[in-house]
C-alpha cells in the first residue's frame, strides 16, 4: 500500500446515515477516528437534517440533498477554520443527523388520578390516556437544549417530558372549560385541541412540536360511574308508577311459575300487596267524587225524598210526605220540651 492509499484510508469520503430503529431523533455520525477529506460526498435523505459541529460550536446545516463538501458549501466552518483560500487537506468535525419525520402513536396517560372540581359531583378524581405525535421543528435548538454532549437522542428520552406536560395541560383544559364530568366524553376533540395548543407553547423551547394529540378515554371514579348508571336507569324507566306496576306483575308471574318456592311465595305476596296498593290508588283516583253538600236547611230534610224543608213545616213541599214534629230548635239545635212555643236557649219562636 502506497503513502497516498494510506492517507486515503484515514479519510472519510462518503457521509450518510439510515435509521434502523425508527425511534432515533438525533444520531452522531461515527468518524471512527478518521477525518473528512476535501470533496467528500454528503447525503442527507428526506426527513433528515445534517449539522456540522466544530469543537462544540454549531456550524453549517444541510437540508435533504446530495452535497460535495467544499469551501462554498461550508461557509460557517470555513470562517471558523480561517480557510481564506479554501482547504485542500482533511479536517475534523462532528456531524449530527436529525430526524425531522413525525414520530407517531406515542402514548400518554395519568400515572396518578388528577383532582378536579365538578359542578355536579364536587371534588372528583379522573384518569385519562391517549396518544400523540410530534416532530423536530428546530434541529439546532434541539441539539443545544436536549442532546448536549451525547451521541444519540431517542423518543424514549423526551417522551417523559411530553407526557408530564400533556397531563398538566389537559388538567388545566378540563378545569378551565368547566365541562361537567358527564359531558367530558362528548368534548374529547375540543379538549384535545386546547391541550395540544397549551403543550406546544410549553415545549417550543425544546425545538419540537406536537402534530397530533388524541384523548382516547377519561375514566371517572367507580362511585361516580355508579351514580351515572343509576341516572341512566331512571331515564330509561320513565314513569315510576307504571314501572312499579310492571315489576309487580312480573313478580306475580315469576311466583306463579314457581308455586313450590318459599322465596317465590314471599316475592309473590309482597308483589301482590304492592300491586294491590297501586291498583287501589288508581281506582280511587278514577272514582267519581260526590258533589259537595251545602249547609243543612233550617227545617231539615224530607225523610222520603231528601228535599229541604222550611222551618216548622209539617209536610214536604216536594212529595207531600207528612213530617214528624221537630225535637230540636231549628236555630241552635237545643232539644225542646213537648209543646214549647219558644226555644229556652236562644228564644227562637217555634
Amino acid at each position: 500500500m502506497g503513502l497516498l492509499d494510506l492517507l486515503r484510508s484515514q479519510c472519510i469520503d462518503v457521509i450518510e446515515w439510515v435509521d434502523p430503529t425508527r425511534s432515533t431523533i438525533v444520531h452522531k455520525y461515527d468518524m471512527n477516528g478518521k477525518e473528512i477529506m476535501n470533496g467528500a460526498q454528503l447525503t442527507v435523505r428526506e426527513s433528515q437534517v445534517a449539522i456540522f459541529v466544530d469543537e462544540g460550536q454549531l456550524a453549517d446545516v444541510f437540508e435533504p440533498g446530495r452535497y460535495e463538501l467544499k469551501t462554498s458549501n461550508l461557509p460557517i466552518l470555513t470562517k471558523i477554520k480561517a480557510w481564506k483560500f479554501g482547504f485542500n487537506s482533511p479536517f475534523k468535525s462532528d456531524v449530527y443527523f436529525i430526524n425531522t419525520r413525525q414520530f407517531l402513536d406515542c402514548k400518554w396517560g395519568t400515572q396518578n388520578p388528577v383532582m378536579m372540581r365538578d359542578t355536579e359531583f364536587g371534588m372528583i378524581r379522573v384518569r385519562a390516556f391517549g396518544s400523540y405525535a410530534f416532530r423536530v421543528t428546530d434541529p439546532q435548538t434541539l441539539l443545544k437544549e436536549c442532546l448536549g454532549t451525547g451521541k444519540t437522542y431517542s423518543v424514549a428520552d423526551i417522551e417523559g417530558q411530553i407526557k408530564r406536560t400533556a397531563v398538566s395541560s389537559l388538567s388545566d383544559a378540563i378545569a378551565e372549560s368547566k365541562i361537567p364530568a358527564l359531558d367530558i366524553a362528548a368534548n374529547y376533540d375540543e379538549l384535545a385541541v386546547y391541550a395540544m395548543s397549551a403543550i406546544n407553547t410549553k415545549i417550543a423551547g425544546l425545538g419540537i412540536q406536537l402534530t397530533a394529540f388524541v384523548i382516547e378515554n377519561v375514566s371517572l371514579p367507580e362511585e361516580v360511574e355508579k351514580a351515572m348508571d343509576r341516572r341512566t336507569s331512571m331515564g330509561v324507566v320513565g314513569d315510576i308508577a307504571q314501572y312499579t306496576q310492571y315489576q309487580a306483575a312480573e313478580a306475580i308471574r315469576e311466583s306463579a311459575n314457581n308455586p313450590g318456592s318459599t322465596a317465590g311465595a314471599g316475592i309473590g305476596l309482597g308483589a301482590g300487596m304492592s300491586l294491590g296498593q297501586v291498583m287501589a290508588g288508581a281506582l280511587a283516583n278514577n272514582q267519581p267524587r260526590p258533589a259537595q253538600q251545602g249547609a243543612p236547611a233550617a227545617g231539615g230534610f224530607c225523610a222520603n225524598c231528601g228535599a229541604a224543608l222550611v222551618a216548622g213545616a209539617k209536610f214536604c213541599p216536594n212529595c207531600g210526605q207528612a213530617q214528624a214534629a221537630p225535637t230540636g230548635c231549628p236555630n241552635c239545635g237545643t232539644q225542646l220540651p213537648a209543646g214549647a212555643k219558644f226555644c229556652p236557649s236562644c228564644g227562637q219562636k217555634l
